[in-house]
């Protein structure tokens, strides 16, 4: 039936009371336990990567003339010492979620300097910085912690205590969309064309895809033909018993090629740890009870009984246990209570906001570019590569009239702002404000940008007109 195939009956969506009781079934803490514990773990590392704490004494010399684009422009950085203290707030919060340890402490310190950060600096944006900030303001609202955390050493009474459906309803839904929405970008029809990544395949990791097809076919049908059916696919295989072990065999095999064909630092691993959250809840306890009896000690709860959680509704003169399936069967429920219903509400609230987003950009006018953007939340990963012919900043000195040229780039400390009007106008700006310090009086400025998208030819990307009145194209 229905509820053998989806994990829910057709009955559980014809009323409000109802659904809410399926989103706030109990179900087994494990695998969401196990699956923080690797974001966590997968943030430590990533905050000393790609969000740039070892290299942080470069990014924020106290005093260098450095031009910064963040999102709101009386968005600044605090003084190198005050940011070495941010991103150790950051670090103990990712280790905490990682440890289940003080868990909503640890969300709060990881999400809060995590946007700090990432607003500090629209040139580091991608789809999958903005992925993680989602997921860790996701795990901040749910219970995490109640499945191989300190916490629930701490106290007993979370201690392998059950979590409500709509946990596992919003990462999962969350990845779908991450998958789905990417594949439906994809369908732009310079991916499908075959333009938009040419170059890779000529990597060595589809030689043996050219021992059978020419390198042309191989970036046609196996670059650009299997990118865009993994991506509208994946959500669904996972979601099925039936075909799930055959998505976990090609989104494995796609996330390991993209670890090495890209610099994208944890992205890989980090959706390959989200596969298990689409598994049956329990995977971790029939997992871990195959290993040897002298190490229960130190490894997760294996026994198949967790605990009644406030958080739950459950079906009146049901037991505790855990079924297998996660549909136990209908019943009276237990009173619903406000944060049931809350729960429920957020859970509807977000999924239509995260499909709404990626086509949301007749609001955000002026960030748009030829293309959508790289702003994070598009899903529009890989569709767009550009080259850049030609690159001229001049400037005219307001007084004298004396026109000169900049190297490009100069004060700043990445090549992103060259393929966004935003940025542009934000570094005209700064600019206009470092220049005079180099006797340079109320200067204009003015930008040549010759732009190529998927190896078209070059065209311009502001014409001849101050950057207050360049608009992007």
């Amino acid at each position: 039936g229905p509820d053998q195939i989806f994990g829910f009956k057709k009955e559980d969506l014809t009323s409000w009371q109802n659904l809410v009781t399926l989103l706030n079934r109990p179900t087994d803490p494990a695998s969401l336990g196990i699956f923080r514990c690797l974001f966590g773990l997968l943030m430590a590392i990533d905050i000393t990567q790609e969000r740039g704490l070892s290299h942080l004494d470069y990014k924020y010399l106290d005093g260098a003339p450095v031009c910064r684009f963040p999102l709101f422009n009386f968005l600044q950085p605090l003084p190198m010492d005050w940011m070495y203290l941010v991103y150790a707030v950051m670090f103990l919060g990712a280790l905490g979620i990682m440890l289940g340890c003080f868990y909503r402490l640890s969300c709060l310190m990881f999400i809060s300097t995590y946007w700090y950060i990432f607003f500090l600096d629209k040139t580091a944006w991608n789809n999958h910085s903005y992925l993680y900030g989602l997921i860790g303001f996701q795990l901040t609202l749910m219970d995490g912690n109640r499945y191989w955390s300190v916490d629930g050493l701490r106290r007993p009474s979370i201690r392998n205590a059950h979590v409500p459906l709509w946990n596992y309803t919003l990462l999962r839904t969350q990845i779908f969309i991450v998958y789905f929405i990417a594949g439906i970008k994809k369908l732009d029809a310079d991916w499908v064309e075959g333009y938009s990544m040419s170059y890779l395949a000529h990597h060595w990791l589809f030689d043996p895809f050219k021992t059978i097809l020419p390198v042309e076919l191989v970036s046609l049908l196996v670059v650009h033909g299997g990118g865009l059916m993994l991506d509208l696919s994946a959500g669904y295989l996972l979601f099925f018993d039936a075909t799930r072990p055959y998505a976990f065999f090609f989104v494995s095999y796609f996330h390991c090629m993209n670890s090495q064909l890209f610099s994208i630092g944890m992205f890989s691993y980090t959706m390959l740890a989200t596969s298990p959250l689409f598994c049956y809840t329990d995977w971790p306890r029939r997992f871990f009870s195959h290993f040897p009896s002298f190490l229960k000690s130190v490894l997760p709860f294996t026994s198949p009984e967790s605990q009644t959680s406030t958080s739950c509704v459950y079906p009146e003169g049901q037991s505790t246990s855990s079924e297998r399936q996660e549909t136990p069967a209908v019943a009276r429920v237990s009173k619903l209570r406000f944060k049931h219903k809350l729960g429920a509400f957020f859970t509807i609230l977000y999924i239509a906001e995260q499909f709404f987003m990626p086509y949301s950009h007749f609001i955000t006018q002026g960030y748009n570019n030829w293309t959508n953007g790289l702003y994070g939340y598009s899903w529009d990963m890989m569709v767009h590569s550009r080259s850049h012919q030609h690159v001229k900043i001049t400037y005219k000195d307001g007084i004298t009239g004396e026109i000169g040229y900049l190297n490009p780039g100069v004060f700043t400390q990445s090549k992103r702002w060259k393929d966004h009007g935003d940025m542009l106008k934000q570094y005209a700006t700064c600019l206009h404000q470092f220049l005079p310090r180099y006797n340079i009086s109320d200067p204009e400025i003015y930008f040549d940008i010759w732009v190529s998208i998927n190896e078209r030819f070059q065209s311009t990307r502001c014409p001849r007109v101050p950057p207050a009145t360049c608009t992007s194209m």
